[in-house]
C-alpha cells in the first residue's frame, strides 16, 4: 500500500437475483456461500487486507440480511455504511446514491457483490489512481475487463491499448468484470435516488476517450445461475 488515503470502495448489493431464484428468494444474492464463504465476504476481506476501510454498501431485496451480516463485529477496523434503496436503482442510480456517502476527493472503486474473483487485485487500486489523477485529460473510469465467459460470448467492450472502447466489428471483445474506478464527474448527470444503468454512460466517455482499462488474469465467475454456483461449489 501506498501512504496515500485510500478512496472509498462500495460493493453493490441490492440486485433481485431473479436467475437464482428460488436460491435467492429467502437469501439476498451476495449471502449466497461459495466454498465455504459468503460471496460478499470475499470482497470485504480482500478490501480490508489492502488498507481499505471506507466500504459503502447498497441493498434493497433482503437487505435487512446483508445489514445484519456486516454488522457484525468481527472486523473491528471496518468503518461500513449502507446505501438503502427502496427500488433497485440499477447501477448508475446505486453508485450515485452511494457517493453521498463517501468522503469523496476524485475516484471511488466498486464492484458487484454477486461475482466471485477470490485473487482480485485490491492491491493495484491505489497505484492506478495515482496514474488516473497524473493523466490529462481527466479519465472518468478504469474498468476491469476479462475473458468472455460461456455466457456472454460477444462481449461487452473491446480493449485498444489501454484505452476502453465499445465493441465494434473488427477486433476482439472482452466482458466487464463488474469492476471498476470511477470518478465522480461520470455521474454528474444523474439526480440522487433516479434509477440509472452504467452501460450507456461508460459507453458516452468511452467516445470521448475517457475510459482505461486492463484485462484480468485471474479466475473470475458471475455467479448469476443456480448451476454456476453448484459447480464453484464442487
Amino acid at each position: 500500500m501506498t501512504n496515500l488515503s485510500p478512496i472509498p470502495c462500495m460493493v453493490l448489493a441490492a440486485g433481485r437475483g431473479e436467475r437464482m431464484r428460488p436460491l435467492t428468494d429467502h437469501t439476498p444474492k451476495p449471502l449466497l456461500e461459495v466454498q465455504g464463504k459468503k460471496l460478499i465476504d470475499w470482497h470485504i476481506d480482500g478490501l480490508l487486507e489492502n488498507g481499505f476501510s471506507q466500504v459503502i454498501v447498497n441493498h434493497a431485496w433482503l437487505g435487512e440480511q446483508v445489514v445484519a451480516h456486516l454488522a457484525q463485529p468481527k472486523r473491528t477496523n471496518l468503518n461500513i455504511q449502507f446505501s438503502k434503496e427502496l427500488t433497485a436503482l440499477e447501477t448508475a442510480g446505486g453508485l450515485r446514491q452511494g457517493m453521498g456517502l463517501m468522503k469523496l476527493d476524485d475516484y471511488f472503486f466498486a464492484i458487484n457483490g454477486d461475482v466471485f474473483c477470490p485473487n482480485f487485485p485490491f492491491e493495484k487500486i491505489q497505484g492506478i489512481v495515482q496514474k488516473l489523477r497524473d493523466h490529462h485529460p481527466t479519465s472518468l473510469a478504469y474498468l476491469f475487463l476479462v475473458k468472455n465467459p460461456d455466457h456472454n460470448p460477444q462481449g461487452d467492450f473491446q480493449l485498444k491499448g489501454s484505452l476502453v472502447k465499445d465493441k465494434d466489428s473488427q477486433g476482439s471483445s472482452l466482458t466487464f468484470s463488474g469492476a471498476g474506478i470511477y470518478h465522480q464527474d461520470l455521474f454528474k448527470s444523474i439526480k440522487i435516488g433516479e434509477v440509472a444503468k452504467l452501460a450507456p454512460i461508460l459507453r458516452q466517455a468511452m467516445n470521448e476517450d475517457q475510459v482505461l482499462g486492463e484485462l484480468l488474469s485471474v479466475p473470475w465467475v458471475d455467479v448469476g445461475t443456480p448451476e454456476r454456483l453448484a459447480e464453484l461449489n464442487k
